[in-house]
């Protein structure tokens, strides 16, 4: 049975949520304790979070960064801005999804499926080791011999991604298909920002040169 923690003030539309995921299996908790909301989170250790942005203290993406900061449980944003930003910010924050209110109860159902289906099989395998270079998937940690550093949920499916195909070169398209399902609303530039953020962190570890840039084609490791 897996868990969702909910992340809701308007408690009608809360209760009615637990009722109708508890219906499927799903084992829904929550906390009126908005102030330490993100500590109430992290130690509960849900399966999915999700996650409203109008709350009270803190708004839901300020939330959804200092979850990620520290875990890679998987977050489906659930509010009613329907903006493009507004979705946009949610998936570089590090959100899984987006689910703009009013909405259809089975597809938001279907979605929550899908994401967990989805990290399921992204941690079936809990490292990847290359040329020594080991990437903890469940923990979204980088190991290079003695030292270590944390990635963020969009470093962490960069990395990924350019591992499982090592050798092959990932176009910019293919990298943002991968993480944000579709680049019609992705500033390339931030594509970019990651890349840069990733090489940074690798090269903090002691390692240098492990992305390689193929000019108007895309990236590769070798």
């Amino acid at each position: 049975m897996a868990k969702i923690f909910i992340i809701e003030d308007d408690n009608k539309i809360r209760d009615e949520l637990a009722i109708f995921l508890d219906k499927y299996g799903y084992e829904c908790s929550f906390s009126d304790d908005f102030k330490n909301i993100v500590e109430v989170a992290i130690k509960i250790e849900p399966d999915l979070v999700l996650l409203d942005v109008n709350l009270p203290y803190f708004d839901g993406y300020h939330i959804c960064k200092e979850i990620r900061k520290v875990s890679n449980i998987p977050i489906i944003v659930v509010t009613s801005r329907d903006t493009d930003l507004d979705e946009l910010m949610s998936i570089n924050l590090g959100a899984d999804d987006f689910v703009t209110k009013p909405y259809n109860a089975q597809i938001l159902l279907a979605r929550i499926k899908a994401v967990l289906s989805r990290y399921s099989r992204q941690n079936t395998v809990e490292k990847l080791d290359h040329k020594g270079i080991i990437l903890e998937i469940s923990k979204s940690k980088l190991l290079f011999k003695d030292k270590e550093t944390e990635l963020t949920k969009n470093e962490f499916k960069i990395l990924h991604l350019l591992i499982k195909q090592s050798g092959q070169i990932i176009s910019r398209n293919e990298m943002m298909n991968e993480l944000w399902q579709s680049d019609q609303f992705v500033d390339d530039n931030t594509l970019t920002v990651n890349i840069t953020r990733l090489r940074d962190k690798l090269k903090s570890i002691g390692v240098e040169d492990f992305i390689i840039t193929k000019r108007g084609q895309g990236y590769l490791v070798l």
